[in-house]
């Protein structure tokens, strides 16, 4: 197994993971038999770490616990709170990474080393080498990270035998791309990518949310957005919605006891139409088709010049996506690969294709960033220091390397200040600045001295820049890794100790404590607290579990203690909710 490398989708909703075997990707499932895992971390009442699901089922009870859609955190400085601790978005994705990997080397009957990570195309470089850190503590080697879209054309191209122009569109829970993407030959060579990196399902389950906080307001006059749970539940009522609507022309939004006002319960009831939440979200599809309208001008192409449209990313199963897609391109969009699969399935074609397993296609990716620096120059008529100087325009294929000039503008000049910069506006005080250094030692030249500045872009869209006097040869490099400063390789390991450590309290702990440990001992007194409450269905059920996990403990059967354990903790869930 030392050779296998596995292609991960880190989603900000749901993440997979797959590999490429017997010459078809296949998915990795969890004990339950689910190949997707929500994106969600928590902590129990008894400090006991949960990923996935079990997460996701705490949410709406200990919000405050429980940490959803850290992907989009990736590359800033944010800090979460779990526990008694805070974390980074990385060391959140790290977990998330960690059990992915765990669910592989379970099936697999062996370590998982070596992974291939997708991104949204549009990802900056802080939040691409976000993502390969969290690879790296969760005890990854990243042997690259590619784009979302790209890996999903990777799947499609099985089915080509003739060139096609295709047009990717990727929307997802917190991120929204679209690609233009050549396949011919065996060659997925993207074209143009245009995107929005906060655009998503999560905006259009807010758009419900705010929905009902106003329902709630002009029925009942109370106002739930300070409580914590009660937003949970409501978030929880809005995701079912949204996916019910893509079925069915009315959803119905209930949850009972929400709130008290003036000491009465209240109970939340609401129908709502597929028309209005379209309403709600019609600005937002209009957005992405703007961004089609950006990737095909980039391409230098037209909607007619388009031959397919690939789905992916679970949001676009709303059926006003594909509604607007087809009054578009006068064509139905292809999505006969699961929406939400296909990007992990991609990634492991891409592994496969670097441990040397012969697969149908090639890659061939672009940048979808213009990177350059700033000089004095004219902007809008007037001289300016900061105008941008592209280096590295977007949509060029990567692996690429770039080099400019640049020339002193006074006499005896010894230092120049570099700047890089990600974006497309002239102002390059309007993009975003990713980095910056200082050439010291300069000879005393006269003005007009050159300075030869080179960008080298990897096919992970890490940026590696350098300044060099042409005349002496002096030199000063840096690789723009992270906007914000980089972690270094103990900041790596002290992280990857403290994500690790998390992971063995659930292992060890998990089973032993579930077995003889206070942890049990709370389950089972929480359980016995709830049998007056309780229906005599819910009643016999808990004493039947409670009965089955005192038999388990006694005779020693870990598998059984299991199983009962879980019944009675999704039974309770449940019950809470």
């Amino acid at each position: 197994m030392t050779d296998t490398i596995v292609g991960i989708d880190l989603g900000t909703t749901n993440s997979e993971i797959a590999i490429y075997q017997d010459g078809r990707p296949l998915m990795f499932a969890d004990e339950r038999g689910q190949v997707v895992l929500p994106s969600v971390v928590g902590l129990s009442e008894t400090g006991e770490l949960l990923v996935g699901e079990e997460a996701r089922n705490q949410f709406m009870l200990y919000p405050e616990r429980t940490v959803r859609s850290i992907k989009r955190r990736m590359g800033t400085d944010a800090r979460v709170r779990l526990g008694e601790r805070d974390y980074a978005p990385q060391e959140i994705s790290a977990i998330i990474l960690s059990r992915l990997k765990e669910i592989a080397q379970l099936r697999l009957g062996g370590p998982v080393r070596r992974a291939v990570i997708t991104v949204p195309a549009y990802f900056s470089d802080a939040q691409r080498q976000a993502t390969r850190e969290a690879g790296e503590i969760a005890g990854l080697e990243v042997v690259r990270i590619i784009n979302e879209p790209t890996a999903a054309a990777l799947i499609y191209e099985a089915a080509q035998h003739q060139g096609k122009c295709i047009l990717v569109y990727d929307l997802g829970g917190g991120t929204f791309d679209v690609s233009v993407v050549r396949i011919e030959g065996g060659v997925v060579e993207v074209i143009s990518s245009h995107g929005n990196n906060q655009l998503g399902g999560d905006d259009f389950d807010e758009k419900i949310v705010a929905h009902v906080l106003e329902h709630l307001k002009l029925k009942h006059g109370v106002s739930v957005s300070d409580q914590p749970q009660a937003m949970a539940r409501i978030l929880r009522s809005a995701e079912a919605a949204k996916k019910h609507l893509s079925d069915h022309p009315y959803a119905r939004i209930e949850e009972e006891y929400l709130a008290v006002n003036d000491g009465k319960p209240v109970n939340l009831d609401l129908e709502l139409s597929r028309d209005e939440y379209e309403a709600m979200i019609m600005p937002f599809i209009e957005e992405t088709l703007g961004a089609i309208h950006v990737a095909l001008g980039s391409a230098d192409l037209t909607s007619s010049q388009v031959d397919e449209i690939l789905l992916v990313g679970g949001a676009t199963r709303t059926p006003l996506i594909r509604r607007r897609l087809i009054e578009t391109f006068g064509r139905e969009p292809r999505g006969e690969v699961d929406p939400d699969l296909c990007v992990a399935m991609g990634a492991a074609i891409q592994g496969a294709a670097m441990a040397g397993t012969e697969v149908s296609a090639v890659l061939v990716d672009v940048t979808p960033y213009t990177f350059g620096t700033s000089a004095l120059g004219e902007l809008d008529d007037d001289l300016y220091p900061y105008c941008f100087v592209p280096i590295i325009p977007k949509n060029t294929p990567i692996p690429v390397r770039r080099s400019e000039a640049f020339y002193t503008v006074i006499d005896g000049q010894t230092s120049v200040e570099v700047r890089i910069y990600q974006g497309e506006n002239r102002d390059a005080e309007k993009n975003v600045k990713i980095g910056e250094f200082r050439v010291d030692g300069l000879s005393k030249a006269p003005a007009g001295n050159p300075v030869i500045l080179d960008l080298a872009l990897d096919r992970d869209g890490i940026l590696q820049v350098s300044a060099r006097e042409k005349k002496t040869g002096l030199e000063q490099r840096i690789t723009i890794e992270k906007a914000m400063s980089r972690y270094d390789q103990a900041q790596l390991d002290e992280a990857r100790e403290r994500i690790g450590s998390l992971f063995e309290g659930r292992e060890e702990g998990a089973e032993a404590q579930a077995a003889t440990g206070s942890a049990l001992d709370a389950l089972l007194s929480k359980a016995s607290t709830r049998l007056d409450g309780a229906g005599e269905e819910d009643r016999a059920e808990i004493i039947d579990l409670i009965e089955s996990i005192r038999d388990a403990r006694s005779s020693g059967d870990g598998s059984a203690l299991k199983e009962a354990r879980q019944q009675l903790q999704d039974l309770l869930f449940f019950l809470e909710t």
